[in-house]
């Protein structure tokens, strides 16, 4: 199994993150409730981003392998975090999903997301309230 190399580096409260294959960076800082500016994603936002660009990425490639209809989504997300000692409690999940998913597909499409890499890579603690909305037709 291959890896994907990746690096960080830290000066003051601010890392920069560099995707090896790519050498794509982004910032992140600590939260202001932890003694940090609040002025870019923290390490925990990102968990909260990367679930629902997984779960979004997850649905759009079910739907091209299997030939369904697929258009624009977008996922909002709320991390709740524990009393101390802190750690990521709840992950809300809201998807605008596409006006072309039709309903029959609805619950293979939802299955995926609920289901993608970064969802099961969490630990069972961490509750993954997730809704689907649809356009009215």
């Amino acid at each position: 199994m291959a890896g994907v190399p990746m690096s960080v580096a830290i000066q003051g409260l601010s890392c920069e993150l560099t995707h090896g294959p790519s050498g794509s960076t982004i910032q992140t800082v600590p939260p202001r409730d932890n003694g940090g500016t609040g002025m870019s994603f923290s390490p925990t936002d990102l968990v909260g981003a990367a679930l629902a660009a997984c779960a979004l990425s997850t649905m759009a490639l079910a739907a091209q392998r299997e030939g369904l209809s697929w258009g624009d989504a977008r996922a909002s997300v709320e991390k709740r975090m524990t009393p101390p000692p802190r750690r990521i409690g709840e992950l809300v999940v809201v998807f605008d999903m596409p006006r072309e998913v039709r309903s029959e597909q609805r619950a293979r499409l939802e299955e995926a997301a609920r289901t993608c890499p970064v969802v099961r890579s969490l630990h069972p603690d961490v509750k993954i309230p997730i809704e689907f909305r649809y356009p009215s037709p």
